[in-house]
C-alpha cells in the first residue's frame, strides 16, 4: 500500500504517518498539488492520496483527471466541520476523515483502499491444487497466466503469488487493459516525455517503471489492441521500455502476471492476439475453476463473508441457518465469487434474527434467490424435490453428479445438447464426463442411431 499525503496541518499528518506506517504502508509527503503531480509522474505512484482539506481539491482532481493518473483521494481536516467534508466529497475526495486521526479509521480505510483484505479462502480440492501450483512457481520469475471466468478471484491469486515470491517486499503494479481506452493505454504502461501528444505536460512514469523490482499484473491482457501487444513482446523479452516520445530505451527489472476471462488461443486463432506474446506469458498457466465447479467453498467464502461484513457494519457476527446454506450450495453462481461476497453482504444486512435466514438470501431486485430465476411451476417442483434430497446424504459429489448427469441424458433420449442445456454445463464439459464414465466402463445412452455415444467418439478419433 502506497500513501501519498498532501499537506502540512501543523503536524497532524505526521501522526497519520505513522498510523499508515504502522499499518504497513510505505508513505511520501508532498506539501502542495504541484509536488504531488511530480511525485505521481515520477514513478513512485500511489495507492490512495491523503489530501488537507484546506487545499483546492478539485483543482487536484482536476489535474489528475487531465494526465490521466487515476488514484483514489481522501480528505482530512482538523475539525468535524460537516460543511467541509461535503465540499470534499463533491470535489471528488472519497471520504473525509477528522484530525487527530483515529488509528482504527486510518487503518480502515487503507485496508478497504488497498483492497488487500481480501483472503485467499478455500477448502475445495479442485481449488487446491491451483493453490498448490501457485505455491511451487511463486518464488521463481516466471511469467504466469491466470485464468478464469469473471469473478472468479484471478486478481486475488495475482497478489498470493506476488506475496510469495522474493519480490514481495517490492511493488505490486496492477493496470486494467480492458478498462483504459486504447489511445491511452501504451502511455499507461510505458509512460511518456512531456510534449508527447496534447495533454502531456511533463515526464510521466509508466506501469512498468513503477513495477521495477516488483510484480506487474496485466489484468484482462486479452482486450489489449494486437498492435500494443508488439511493443510488450519486446518490453517482456528484452526488459526494456520506450516511453512515448522518448529517445533512448529505459531498462525493467519486473515479473509479469496476467489474467484473461477469455480463451486465448481461439483469440490467437481469431487473430486478436499475438501468439508469440501468449507464449511468454503463459509460461505457467493457474487456471481458476468457476465458483460452481468448487461446491465445498462456497459455504467457506459465505462464511468468511458474512464475518466480515457484520464486523464492517458493527453488527454481529451470526451463523447461517441450513436452508440459507442449502440455497447458496444449490445456487449456479454465474458471477462466482464477486454474485457471492455482494450476495452474502446483503443478507448481512436485512437478515433478522439470530441467524442468515433463506429469506435474507435475496438477488439484487428483492427476489429469493433460489426462486428468482424459475417459474412457479418449476419453483413447486424444486421444493417438492427437497424430500428426494434426504436420500442423496452419505454419497459422494462425485457419485451423485454423475447419476444426475446419466439420468438427465436418458431423459433427453440421448441429447447431448439438450441434456448440457439442462445441467447448465457446457456441450463440452458433458462429453468429457461421459468419456469419463464411458472409460469406466458405465454405459452411456445412445445419441439417435444405437452405438453408445463413447464408441462413435473413438471411431471419430
Amino acid at each position: 500500500m502506497r500513501l501519498l499525503i498532501v499537506g502540512t496541518l501543523k503536524g497532524q499528518l505526521t501522526t497519520a504517518t505513522k498510523i499508515a506506517m504502522d499499518n504497513g504502508a510505505s508513505v511520501t509527503h508532498a506539501e502542495a498539488a504541484e509536488q504531488a503531480m511530480n511525485v505521481l509522474r515520477g514513478g513512485k505512484g500511489a495507492d490512495l492520496l491523503l489530501v488537507d482539506v484546506g487545499l483546492d481539491i478539485r483543482d487536484l482532481v482536476m489535474r489528475l483527471e487531465a494526465e490521466h493518473i487515476h488514484v483514489p483521494i481522501v480528505a482530512c481536516g482538523i475539525s468535524n466541520d460537516a460543511r467541509a467534508a461535503v465540499a470534499a466529497i463533491h470535489a471528488g475526495a472519497k471520504e473525509y476523515i477528522p484530525l487527530p486521526p483515529d488509528p482504527e479509521l486510518i487503518a480502515a480505510v487503507l485496508a478497504a483502499v488497498a483492497n488487500d483484505a481480501r483472503d485467499l479462502i478455500y477448502r475445495d480440492e479442485a481449488m487446491g491444487r491451483v493453490i498448490k501450483l501457485a505455491q511451487q512457481i511463486a518464488g521463481s520469475d516466471a511469467s504466469v497466466m491466470i485464468t478464469g471466468e469473471s469473478g472468479t478471484g484471478k486478481e486475488v491469486l495475482a497478489r498470493y503469488v506476488h506475496s510469495r515470491s522474493a519480490r514481495a517486499k517490492r511493488p505490486f503494479i496492477s493496470i486494467n487493459c480492458a478498462a483504459i481506452p486504447e489511445h491511452l493505454l501504451e502511455s499507461e504502461l510505458f509512460g511518456h516525455e512531456k510534449g508527447a501528444f496534447t495533454g502531456a505536460v511533463a515526464r510521466r512514469i509508466g506501469k512498468f517503471e513503477e513495477a521495477t523490482g516488483g510484480t506487474l499484473l496485466l489484468d484482462e491482457i486479452s482486450e489489449m489492441d494486437v498492435r500494443l501487444q508488439s511493443k510488450l513482446l519486446r518490453a517482456i523479452q528484452e526488459r526494456v521500455i520506450d516511453r512515448v516520445g522518448g529517445t533512448k530505451p529505459v531498462p525493467v527489472d519486473i515479473r509479469i502476471i496476467a489474467t484473461s476471462n477469455r480463451n486465448l488461443s481461439e483469440a490467437v486463432r481469431e487473430g486478436t492476439f499475438r501468439e508469440d506474446l501468449l507464449f511468454r506469458l503463459n509460461v505457467v498457466n493457474l487456471k481458476i475453476p468457476p465458483l460452481r465447479d468448487r461446491p465445498a467453498d462456497i459455504l467457506e467464502l459465505a462464511q468468511h463473508f458474512a464475518r466480515k461484513y457484520a464486523e464492517a457494519n458493527g453488527m454481529p457476527v451470526r451463523p447461517i441457518s441450513t436452508d440459507a446454506r442449502r440455497i447458496l450450495t444449490a445456487n449456479r453462481w454465474q458471477g462466482n465469487v464477486r454474485e457471492l461476497e455482494n450476495t452474502i453482504h446483503r443478507s448481512v444486512l436485512i437478515a433478522q434474527g439470530d441467524e442468515i435466514g433463506a429469506e435474507a438470501i435475496l438477488t439484487p431486485d428483492g427476489d429469493r434467490l433460489d426462486l428468482a430465476r424459475t417459474a412457479p411451476a418449476v419453483a413447486h417442483a424444486t421444493l417438492a424435490a427437497e424430500q428426494v434430497t434426504r436420500a442423496l446424504v452419505g454419497r459422494t459429489v462425485a457419485d451423485v453428479e454423475r447419476d444426475l448427469i446419466l439420468e438427465t441424458l436418458k431423459h433427453c433420449l440421448g441429447n447431448r445438447t439438450h441434456a448440457a442445456n439442462i445441467l447448465g454445463i457446457s456441450i463440452r464439459t458433458l462429453r468429457n464426463k461421459l468419456n469419463e464414465y464411458a472409460d469406466g466402463g458405465i454405459p452411456i445412452t445412445p445419441a439417435g442411431n444405437g452405438a453408445p455415444d463413447y464408441q462413435r467418439m473413438a471411431n471419430a478419433g
